[in-house]
């Protein structure tokens, strides 16, 4: 990982949007606003903006809080973030893929507020990277695909509930603030948009103890979303088993409710620990 501070802008007026990195520039001030005032940032505080583009919030963000990290991958972009920001405040850059940087050691024990337009061919993995270090952030404000949010935020029931939505919803409170629409952004995207805040739920109310058997089950419980939950998780839980977490075994995988799979987590560790 390096940090690029480059002197000069690049000659070209306009950056051409790469799809290989899932670019979208967002270009509509009043969506712009609304962001902003949604974030409410204040002086003194750890801003970090995932993927700045051509600096659509980084702008109104570094005047607002005077100092910003963010994380750019496209090194083209960075001769441009550095010029533009110059005279605004201190921006320190990463030149960087976000799924590498350890945001832990960029807090320092000073909580991350966590931003960004995220590319959304890689939205998921960014947020299950964010969860990694979730002590380490105060909250985060993403753009992404409304489909995305939608499953986030989905209730037991819905179609849209899914492995994500649990993982999430067990680690952060998960709160869709804005829709935006294609032509909000250079290019157009094909779907819709939206703006989500998480906030990170305090460590006592997130099933820590039992994380690494709660993201296994899950992962196996909506691998095979069509089979009933004693099908799903053959190998993993037993009937009996999820009897014991108060589940019906023949009900699929986007019936059961978040706190049902950690208890259900909670009686296959009881029952594999050898103590």
């Amino acid at each position: 990982m390096s940090r690029h501070h480059p002197p000069s802008p690049p000659t070209r007026s306009d950056h051409v949007p790469r799809k290989r990195f899932g670019q979208h520039f967002l270009r509509d001030a009043a969506v712009i606003g609304r962001i902003v005032q949604a974030i409410a940032p204040q002086p003194g505080q750890r801003l970090v903006e995932i993927g700045p583009g051509e600096g659509a919030l980084t702008l109104p963000l570094l005047r607002a809080t005077g100092a910003l990290t963010v994380i750019e991958l496209d090194r083209d972009l960075i001769p441009r973030i550095a010029a533009g920001t110059a005279a605004l405040g201190k921006v320190e850059i990463i030149h960087a893929d976000v799924l590498t940087v350890d945001f832990t050691a960029l807090a320092a024990g000073a909580p991350l507020r966590v931003v960004g337009n995220l590319p959304y061919n890689i939205s998921s993995p960014i947020l299950f990277h964010c969860i990694d270090h979730l002590d380490a952030i105060e909250d985060m404000h993403f753009m992404l695909q409304k489909e995305v949010v939608e499953r986030m935020a989905a209730a037991p029931g819905s179609k849209a509930y899914g492995r994500l939505s649990v993982m999430l919803q067990l680690a952060c409170r998960v709160e869709p603030l804005i829709e935006v629409p294609p032509a909000a952004f250079r290019p157009p995207p094909k779907v819709d948009s939206a703006v989500v805040r998480l906030r990170p739920r305090p460590r006592a109310e997130r099933p820590l103890d039992v994380q690494a058997t709660l993201e296994r089950l899950v992962r196996a419980a909506f691998g095979q979303r069509r089979k009933t939950l004693a099908n799903a998780l053959e190998g993993i839980a037993g009937t009996g088993q999820i009897e014991a977490a108060g589940i019906d075994p023949r009900t699929r995988a986007e019936q059961v409710a978040v706190g049902a799979y950690v208890a259900l987590a909670r009686v296959i560790e009881r029952d594999t620990d050898p103590g």
